[in-house]
């Protein structure tokens, strides 16, 4: 499974063409999704389409941008034109979209082939990736698992090949539990630097990133989407980045906090084992790392200021659903919107004024270092379906990060004793993506390739998708 950057190289060098490269994608949904199920759209014909015209462009030396040809999934909150957005809920409308959301706009100028709609749970309300609509989806490493959620399709459909990359979304763990729990790359960016479109909340809590197989091929994906939209009153970053830039360069004499137990969590002894060998391997890379406890989130948990904001915004979108709608939604999600109901215009304030502190404390901790690094989830994923009650409250170690607006990665850093992997979460300042790209690199690179999914023995069998030669 080669990644973006080296499926641009192919076509430069005219060893690969994007339309092999399309039907691949294809075949690897028409035998491997039907196990995992992180596919709930594929626009078969536009794809195999928008293959041959990158491929007349590449015979003719004139790739129209950095993703020319390359395959690309988009999680189904976001707007694809062509394709229906349904947001993973039996409320939702099938029409076809008109126009791209503002970050799928800029990825179809760069020439990303944008083939298919990735699962999500509804409305991407919870960490496991399950809804009224599609389903369960399933962790490619152990299918009798949660892939992780909301972002779980998009997470596993890079995991098993299903396309390099995936446009996804974050508002509490959303990109960085299910690449975690996949084995994949996950990054979060500052809040504004990719304009999130309709896909954003009025608590201003969700980001798009993406998920992709190593970290320059995120750093390439973020640079192609970044920068404000005019639509967007909260991006205020300028166009014309390339992430990649630098992101070679040595990280000797970076300021790294590491926090093994944040916040009071505990973590699974097999994941804490993975996450000190990497912070170790950052060390031998010449970092200055430092054991701390961050007291800015000491209280964090208790707070209960993300699950306040989250709940609230969720019943404001089921409070605009006629009664018949409501009784169509996944059960969580009638509670979560239940719960925001119940929520006190002072405790609402109160969850708001507690941000404001937090981002303010939490600047001033990366005055004094530069990253900040913990695990991305203190255990395992789930067995599906359901989520434990547990698992139900803001993720503690991922969602403050949505409060404070600041980018973070997930980076697979070993196996557990389970054979699952496990996740580096690796956190800069707010602006500061650069910075957690170039850490995230050297540590992949110090690291050495990451396994990949094991074969899945029953994935069902081959037949050529429409179009493509068997």
């Amino acid at each position: 499974m080669l990644n973006a950057a080296q499926l641009v190289a192919s076509f430069r060098r005219h060893t690969l063409s994007p339309v092999e490269v399309m039907c691949a994608v294809l075949d690897r949904a028409t035998r491997l999704d039907p196990r995992v199920n992180g596919l709930c759209g594929i626009d078969e014909e536009g794809a195999l389409t928008a293959a041959c015209e990158a491929e007349e462009r590449w015979a003719k030396r004139s790739p129209c941008g950095p993703l020319d040809g390359v395959p690309v999934s988009v999680k189904d909150l976001v707007a694809v034109r062509g394709m229906p957005t349904r947001y993973g809920s039996l409320t939702a409308r099938a029409d076809l979209e008109h126009t791209d959301a503002p970050a799928v706009a800029r990825l179809r100028q760069a020439g990303a082939i944008l083939f298919g709609k990735t699962t999500t749970s509804e409305f991407g309300n919870k960490i496991v990736t399950d809804s009224p609509l599609t389903g369960v989806t399933r962790n490619p490493w152990d299918t009798r698992r949660s892939s992780g959620g909301s972002s779980g399709g998009s997470a596993v459909a890079v995991a098993l090949g299903m396309g390099p990359l995936s446009l996804a979304t974050d508002g509490g763990g959303s990109i960085r539990i299910p690449a975690c729990w996949s084995g994949v790359v996950g990054f979060k960016p500052s809040f504004g630097l990719v304009p999130a479109g309709s896909a954003s909340s009025f608590v201003a809590l969700s980001s798009l990133g993406p998920i992709a197989r190593c970290v320059e091929d995120a750093a390439l994906m973020l640079g192609v989407m970044a920068g404000p939209a005019s639509a967007d009153p909260f991006a205020g970053v300028e166009r014309g980045r390339d992430y990649r830039t630098g992101l070679a360069d040595s990280i000797a004499g970076l300021r790294i906090a590491f926090s093994p137990q944040p916040t009071g969590v505990t973590v699974d002894p097999s994941i804490a084992a993975c996450v000190r060998r990497a912070v170790l391997l950052l060390e031998a890379l010449g970092a200055r790392v430092e054991e701390v406890e961050v007291r800015p989130l000491a209280g964090y948990r208790e707070s209960k200021m993300h699950s306040i904001q989250w709940a609230v915004s969720f019943a404001r979108r089921v409070r605009e659903m006629s009664a018949v709608q409501r009784t169509r939604l996944d059960p969580d999600v009638r509670e979560l919107a239940q719960f925001g109901e119940q929520v006190s215009t002072a405790a609402f304030v109160d969850a708001l004024a507690a941000r404001h502190t937090l981002v303010q404390e939490m600047a001033g901790f990366f005055e004094e270092y530069d990253l900040l690094v913990t695990p991305v989830f203190h255990m395992g994923p789930p067995h599906v379906p359901g989520l434990p009650e547990a698992l139900r409250m803001a993720p503690p170690l991922t969602s403050w990060c949505n409060q404070t607006g600041q980018p973070a990665v997930s980076v697979p850093c070993g196996l557990t004793d389970e054979g699952l992997p496990a996740g580096l979460q690796i956190i800069s300042a707010r602006g500061a993506d650069a910075v957690v790209l170039r850490v995230a690199r050297a540590y992949e690179s110090a690291r050495g390739p990451f396994p990949a999914p094991p074969p899945m023995a029953d994935a069902v069998e081959h037949t050529a998708p429409v179009g493509c030669p068997s």
